[in-house]
């Protein structure tokens, strides 16, 4: 083979190599432990993550993405902790080392309000940290709408802006029906985004599995243009609400009047 051949051959395995090896995606783990949450629930919810992120599906698309894992407790105003700062998972050992650090993770607050938009808004900043994943992706969690705060629209709408996708997992209580379910469709999830449901907290282990694997396994984790017009990203959001609004006509919901209905006004 001539140097230059040689050359080359080396320099196109050097690129493939990189880009098997790229981060394919950055996921917030926003978990709600408001005053809602019993101790009981919350053990429900720790293990029910560290029991998915174990399962050999889940596990396959974590390694084979490079993803990057991060954890966030969330409550009330100025109640978020980063509880699991970025995981890089590049191999099983990785993985059993995350999920053994979620499964006995002290829990961070208890008996607090739910302050679901600072959920987001700490979620969203940790993103500065891992700019070579080609998706962010917060994934929030919760029994509740929110009652404090009130921000959940405009920091929606700022990380809509910065191409950030954000799905939902609610979490049914045994009297409410849908109306978590509607509230984080209508008030959480980005344009593209989902919202998976689980039936009580003893359903969370489930849904949290079903969630992950469609955030992790393409084609159903599709990406967005970091780089495009921050103007268009959130004209694309704009007409989200009135979208959400036809949804709910069609199954006949009719929401309460929401206090912070005001912050998603384009």
């Amino acid at each position: 083979m001539r140097p230059r051949h040689l050359i080359l051959g080396l320099f196109a395995s050097i690129l493939s190599a990189a880009g098997a090896q790229a981060c394919s995606v950055a996921l917030v783990l926003a978990m709600d432990v408001s005053g809602s949450v019993d101790a009981y629930e919350y053990d429900l919810q720790t293990q029910g993550v560290a029991r998915a992120l174990s399962e050999p599906a889940v596990a396959d698309a974590l390694l084979s993405g490079r993803a990057a894992l991060a954890l966030v407790q969330w409550s009330g105003s100025s109640e978020q902790a980063v509880s699991v700062p970025w995981t890089r998972i590049a191999e099983p050992a990785d993985i059993r080392a995350l999920a053994l650090r979620i499964g006995t993770m002290a829990r961070a607050f208890a008996g607090g309000n739910t302050a679901v938009g600072e959920a987001i808004q700490i979620s969203a900043a940790l993103f500065d940290q891992v700019p070579d994943c080609a998706r962010w992706v917060i994934d929030v969690s919760g029994d509740g709408d929110e009652n404090e705060g009130f921000s959940v629209g405009a920091e929606r709408r700022a990380a809509w802006a910065r191409a950030i996708t954000i799905n939902g997992l609610a979490i049914e209580g045994a009297a409410t029906g849908t109306a978590i379910t509607n509230f984080y469709r209508r008030w959480v999830v980005t344009p593209g985004g989902f919202v998976i449901t689980a039936q009580q907290h003893t359903d969370f282990a489930r849904a949290i599995r079903i969630k992950l694997l469609r955030e992790l396994i393409p084609p159903m984790a599709r990406r967005r243009d970091r780089d495009a017009p921050p103007s268009a990203q959130v004209a694309q959001l704009a007409w989200w609400p009135q979208l959400s609004a036809s949804a709910r006509a069609l199954r006949s919901f009719h929401p309460r009047p929401n206090p912070y209905a005001g912050n998603d006004h384009m």
